[in-house]
């Protein structure tokens, strides 16, 4: 396994690419913010601006969004893009998302074991958002965000399918980072650097023929089909969204 890698699970499904063609997130990316500086600064700014009331729509929206449970998860585009992934109606976009999801998450993993970042709510001794992450998240680091990551090359990929909804796609991509603040678990230069990330493993990922295929067969997948989730299913991510 390539230096810098944890572990991973036996039997874990593979993305499209081998673990030494990920880019490298330790090469990439500059160390986070010390203590002390005015990058740092801004972090804790936007940590105080970002926080929600519990129970709020933003915070429920940002509860949700922290669950990256597949079958939740690859629902995070429903409303935005006007499509539902499923696995048997739309097999191809369904594995594009899950496969794509595995190779933006851990090209984040080098960069993450390297500098083991403490996340703000062990910081300020405060909670998250979904306490059922938070003894996990206590010993992984939080610099790159791993699940703003996933949101933004969950995006980049939508837009390239369905580029009619691409303003909308990339707006809830942004927003999915945006949640990470709101939770409280991550760093606004740990979403940053996550973006980053995502974008870099896209790009290499447009090398790699299977993806390209699955991207193009996606969208004749999509095509004239009627797989928009039903209106009451937006409902929470709209009040969010109109929350100033």
């Amino acid at each position: 396994m390539p230096a810098g890698f944890p572990k991973l699970p036996a039997g874990m499904p593979k993305g499209y690419l081998e673990l030494s063609e990920l880019p490298d997130s330790l090469a990439l990316l500059p160390a986070p913010p010390g203590p002390k500086t005015e990058a740092f600064a801004r972090d804790e700014e936007v940590s105080k601006s970002m926080a929600r009331k519990p129970g709020s729509p933003r915070f429920l929206h940002a509860a949700s969004d922290a669950d990256l449970k597949p079958a939740h998860a690859l629902q995070t585009f429903a409303c935005a893009s006007g499509v539902s992934p499923d696995p048997k109606k739309t097999p191809v976009l369904y594995r594009l998302l899950g496969k794509t999801m595995i190779d933006v998450g851990l090209s984040t993993y080098k960069a993450k074991v390297h500098y083991q970042r403490v996340r703000p709510f062990v910081v300020h001794g405060n909670a998250s958002c979904y306490p059922p992450d938070e003894a996990a998240l206590r010993s992984d680091g939080s610099y790159p965000s791993g699940h703003s990551a996933v949101g933004w090359g969950w995006a980049l990929v939508l837009a390239e399918v369905m580029p009619g909804r691409a303003d909308a796609i990339l707006q809830r991509g942004r927003d999915f980072g945006d949640s990470r603040l709101v939770c409280n678990v991550h760093w606004a230069s740990d979403v940053d650097a996550g973006r980053l990330m995502a974008s870099a493993t896209i790009a290499r990922l447009h090398a790699a023929q299977q993806f390209r295929a699955d991207v193009e067969a996606a969208q004749g997948e999509i095509a004239g089909q009627q797989l928009a989730p039903p209106a009451e299913a937006c409902a929470g991510e709209t009040a969010a969204a109109a929350t100033p």
